[in-house]
């Protein structure tokens, strides 16, 4: 599901928008390229330190969304590629993969896990 292109964007750095929503309110928050960690072909494993709102929503609405790009990557019409993704969230507390990601980033006090069912290049 991830395509070089995608994988290439995720060693850029840039900003990524993750949007939750539950209870009728959109919240949204960011995090960086390199902070996202593939795990297979369509799971996404984030650090998370805050994050506590996003956890809120997701417990009461899985689904989530998320924008990532960066303007180093030769996109479809030019220098520059985005995706947006959609998905399904949890949070993991403990786990291999937590403490795999708890090694990779100290500040670790949860992991964001996104299984994404659909991706599409915007750019």
């Amino acid at each position: 599901m991830f395509s070089e292109t995608f994988k290439e964007v995720l060693g850029k750095e840039g900003v990524v928008a993750i949007v939750s929503c539950a209870d009728g309110e959109a919240h949204v928050v960011n995090t960086w390229n390199s902070y996202l960690t593939p795990a297979g072909e369509d799971r996404l494993l984030i650090p998370a330190w805050k994050m506590r709102k996003t956890e809120e929503k997701v417990r009461k609405n899985a689904k989530v969304l998320l924008t990532v790009g960066s303007k180093e990557v030769q996109g479809r019409m030019g220098p520059g590629t985005g995706f947006y993704l959609e998905g399904t969230a949890r949070f993991l507390k403990e786990g291999p993969e937590y403490d795999m990601m708890k090694s990779r980033f100290s500040f670790v006090t949860r992991v964001l896990e996104v299984t994404v069912t659909a991706i599409k290049q915007t750019l």
